[in-house]
Order: structure tokens, then C-alpha cells, then sequence
């Protein structure tokens, strides 16, 4: 596996992050965006039945459980770092239908045309955005689908927490700015975004939970109202990109 420097320095920190015992304190946020991963099981659950999936950058496995349901003929995982993928084998060792790889996202081994559905949660914005597009659309099969997860690098507010908190990210981490998605747009067609986490992460201490919670769920729905306008798009955290290979 060719790796370069920067593919080394992720490689690290995610074998080091995956080898704690504790896991980030930014983790209590992440319950501002619960709507943008049932947006994405949604979406899986829709498009996996009898398809070939790639879980691109899968880390320790957290949606192979759930993704398996949904009867795809197979999944395959890939990950740069070895601690996740051993991590990820406990979760799926009793299922034939799921194969766990060390590999580069970048650069993989797969052969063109092999995949119906390419997916991942805020990977893309660890690597060069560029190469990882170009892979993803090799791999693809003619009109195969891809959604992603990622962090959006617009709110300032946000991006000071990140620059006050450098070592809770890898060094390289760039979430996504205007130039990733014309990127996105020159590779793929059919191009779908949806903004989430502004009141929902606002107003987070308002809430424990947010399934069910009618705080959440009043606060994602002006979310949405608001990100009809511009403005209140660069003030999201995060986005949930789907497109189709051209």
C-alpha cells in the first residue's frame, strides 16, 4: 500500500484516537446532526438491496450492524488504519456478507466498475479531496451512487472552537469549503446537499436526546426553513452529499 506523508500522519492519528480508552469530548456535540444520520440510513436503506457497497473509510465499523439489514449483496470496508479495522472485524466477524480491508482511500485496490454504492461518514475532508473524487468515481459502476457525511469548514464560530482545539483533529483535516463541492460537481452529476446543525447546535445543552425530543426536532425544522437562504448555509456544521457517477 503507497501511502504519502499525509496518508502517514492520518494513518497515526486514527490508530492512535481508535487505540484510547476514551473517546473525544466532541463527541457530546455530534447529537446536533442526529437528523443528517437518519437521513443517510434512510437513503442506504433505499439504495442497498442486492447492491455492492463500499463503507469508505470505515473506521471501527459503527454502521456495518445497521447497513447489513438492509440486505445489500455485499459490503466492503476499507480503512487506513489497522486498529479500526480490527475493531470493525469484532462487529463482523459472524457475517459472510461484510469484508474488512486495510487499504487507501485514495489510491485503492479495487478494479473500475466494481461498486453500486460508494458511502462514508466525515472521511473525505481527512484526504485530498481531489484524488479520493477520481478514485471513487474509477470504482464506480455507470450511474453508482455516492453519499457522504462531511464537516463544512464556513461557520467562523466553529472554525475558532477548531483553531483553540488543534489536537482533537488530525493535522490535515480540511473541512469542506466552496472549491470541494465545484470539485464535487466536475466529477459527479445529479447532485443533491442538505445542511444541517445550526439552532440544533446552538441550543444542544437544551436537549438530552435528540430522538423523540420535540426541542430537537422544533430546532431542526427551522434549521432547514433557514438554510433555504445563503446565509444560513455557511452557518451549518455539517452537510450529506449524494451523487451519481457521469
Amino acid at each position: 500500500m503507497s501511502l504519502t506523508k499525509k496518508n502517514i500522519r492520518e494513518k497515526e492519528f486514527h490508530n492512535n484516537l481508535q487505540s484510547r480508552t476514551k473517546g473525544r469530548f466532541e463527541n457530546i456535540f455530534y447529537k446536533a446532526i442526529y437528523n443528517s444520520n437518519e437521513d443517510f440510513f434512510d437513503f442506504l436503506k433505499l439504495n442497498s438491496k442486492n447492491s455492492h457497497l463500499l463503507d469508505y473509510g470505515c473506521g471501527v465499523g459503527n454502521s456495518l450492524e445497521k447497513v447489513v439489514t438492509f440486505k445489500p449483496k455485499k459490503i466492503t470496508g476499507i480503512d487506513i488504519s489497522e486498529v479500526s479495522i480490527e475493531k470493525a472485524k469484532k462487529i463482523s466477524t459472524s457475517n459472510s456478507n461484510i469484508e474488512l480491508l486495510v487499504d487507501n482511500c485514495e489510491k485503492t485496490k479495487f478494479e473500475e466498475n466494481t461498486f453500486d454504492l460508494v458511502y462514508g461518514t466525515g472521511i473525505l475532508h481527512h484526504l485530498n479531496i481531489e484524488l479520493c473524487l477520481k478514485e471513487i468515481k474509477r470504482i464506480l459502476k455507470p450511474g453508482g451512487k455516492f453519499l457522504f457525511i462531511e464537516p463544512l469548514g464556513t461557520n467562523p464560530f466553529i472554525n475558532l472552537y477548531r483553531r483553540l482545539t488543534p489536537n482533537s483533529r488530525s493535522f490535515d483535516e480540511h473541512p469542506l469549503v466552496n472549491h470541494d463541492f465545484n470539485l464535487i460537481n466536475t466529477h459527479f452529476k445529479k447532485i443533491q446537499i442538505k445542511y444541517y446543525g445550526f439552532l440544533t447546535l446552538v441550543f444542544f445543552p437544551f436537549y438530552s436526546s435528540p430522538k423523540n425530543s420535540i426541542t430537537f426536532n422544533v430546532l431542526k425544522n427551522i434549521d432547514q426553513f433557514l438554510f433555504n437562504v445563503g446565509l444560513f448555509k455557511k452557518l451549518a456544521w455539517s452537510v450529506l452529499i449524494v451523487a451519481e457517477k457521469s
